[in-house]
């Protein structure tokens, strides 16, 4: 009979809680805060100062250089449900009124 001698190295188990923090990179320089599609939405009506549909205030926002999609397939689609959640949400003190089937202007 043969045997073989089989050594175990242990193996070492760090603490879950030792990781080392990462440190963040700060930039120096501010980034300018974008601004959202809802806040371009209430320049664009308050600018107008008549009702509009969400595909003319996605145009229109473009044109003035207040927002531009990042891409998205349907941004007055998606622009429409936020005005819609905002003025159900926020019931007097949102920014936007529903005056027709899919118009809305600025209340203020």
């Amino acid at each position: 009979m043969s045997t073989t001698k089989k050594s175990k190295a242990k193996k070492q188990v760090s603490p879950k809680n030792a990781k080392a923090p990462k440190a963040k990179a700060k930039s120096k320089e501010a980034k300018p805060k974008r601004v959202s599609a809802l806040d371009a939405a209430a320049t664009v009506l308050k600018k107008a100062g008549k009702p509009m549909r969400s595909q003319e205030m996605i145009t229109a926002m473009a044109e003035q250089k207040l927002w531009t999609s990042p891409g998205g397939k349907t941004p007055h689609a998606t622009l429409y449900a936020a005005i819609l959640r905002e003025v159900r949400d926020k019931k007097g003190e949102a920014r936007f009124k529903k005056v027709d089937r899919g118009q809305f202007e600025f209340v203020g």
